[in-house]
């Protein structure tokens, strides 16, 4: 969801609040109860909630430590070349 940064024309009153994209923006002032409030033009920023953000989400087994290290052979180094890496052969 994202989060939008508001400010009170009123009172400078500065706010952040997480709203669908659906929901109707924020008019009336939290400190000073005027309908002042304005959604500041800001760098974008969204939650990202529930299952299926991380890397390891997906994974099983052995796979979900990939990040941890690297478990691909190492390469010899007399195969690699431009052409690709003989080791694989």
């Amino acid at each position: 969801m994202p989060i939008y940064e508001y400010q009170c024309g009123s009172c400078g009153h500065q706010l952040e609040a997480i709203q669908k994209f659906s929901d109707a923006p924020l008019v009336d002032c939290p400190t000073c109860d005027k309908p002042e409030l304005k959604k500041m033009l800001s760098m974008p920023g969204f939650r990202l909630k529930g299952g299926g953000w991380y890397e390891t989400d997906f994974k099983t087994g052995a796979k979900k430590n990939l990040a941890a290290g690297d478990s691909a052979p190492a390469c010899s180094g007399n195969g690699c070349g431009a052409s690709g890496c003989s080791a694989a052969d």
